[in-house]
């Protein structure tokens, strides 16, 4: 039996992130489990830099395929749930032969596709891991020197746009991937990456404007869209697989149309409740 200590080393990771969040609810101190969530997303995406694509994507569908397998008495019949050659496509070698079909079509098509192709998902990556953490340091030192924080903004916006433009090509690419939901993938993710891209681009036109109000408005509505698109995701996508197994690309579809604007809302709502306790009051442009 293959013992997948990458994904097993993620179940602790989210099972100690769960109980920080049950801590923070009690308590009333989130930093903890924010500053977790950003640790355990580095340790996420680490993986492609160290050991390539191919392996990360094997480790993530592993993840997935716990819950895929439970309770799968059919296979042939469920529509999102496939098989690939060797069970190369997940870390639990012979432990699971049925796969979330979006992980199989995942897994194979950066192993057996173009160089180019993996490198425009480690751009991708790579960029956005930048940027989720430099955000963070602009949410937690906004009154640091206004120099310093317009010049990582500058530099959490320029990398930020080239980790967009690799997603929306890797997106343009979708089209004949039906386990993904084929064209609909393809307009999902680009709406995931405008919800992302635009929410940026009003904070920085508001900051332009001297209007530092909006300017942070629009920067807890864009820190939210990252959320959204990474962790949001993937935890929907855990969730809700195993529920519509029978559904070709329902789930992902779900998740993909869904996760960033989820996290701009929730984000928005923690944002007024914040504004409401520190008796902050809204400054209107003229």
């Amino acid at each position: 039996m293959t013992v997948p200590f990458g994904v097993i080393s993620v179940f602790v990771g989210l099972a100690i992130w769960a109980c920080l969040a049950v801590h923070a609810v009690l308590r009333r101190k989130y930093l903890p489990v924010l500053l977790f969530g950003i640790l355990l997303m580095l340790y996420l995406n680490a993986g492609y830099v160290i050991y390539g694509p191919a392996a990360s994507i094997a480790n993530f569908v592993g993840i997935y395929d716990v819950l895929i397998n439970l309770g799968l008495s059919d296979p042939a019949s469920a529509a999102a749930v496939s098989t690939c050659p060797n069970n190369s496509c997940s870390a639990w070698g012979e432990t699971f032969t049925n796969h979330p079909a979006w992980g199989v079509a995942f897994y194979d098509r950066f192993a057996n596709g173009p160089e180019t192709r993996s490198a425009l998902l480690l751009g991708h990556v790579v960029c956005n891991t930048i940027v989720f953490v430099l955000m963070h340091v602009q949410m937690f030192f906004p009154g640091g020197q206004a120099r310093n924080h317009a010049l990582i903004g500058r530099v959490c916006f320029g990398i930020l746009t080239i980790g967009v433009g690799c997603s929306v090509v890797l997106a343009a690419q979708h089209g004949s991937v039906g386990e993904y939901g084929g064209a609909l993938s393809t307009w999902g993710f680009v709406s995931m990456s405008m919800f992302v891209y635009t929410t940026a681009v009003l904070g920085v036109l508001a900051i332009r404007r001297q209007d530092a109000t909006q300017h942070r408005i629009w920067m807890w509505r864009f820190v939210g869209s990252m959320w959204g698109s990474f962790w949001l995701f993937r935890v929907m996508l855990f969730v809700i697989d195993p529920l519509f197994r029978d559904i070709e690309a329902l789930a992902i579809q779900i998740c993909i149309w869904g996760s960033a604007p989820a996290g701009i809302l929730i984000a928005e709502m923690v944002r007024r409740r914040v504004d409401a306790k520190n008796a902050i009051q809204p400054i209107v442009a003229e």
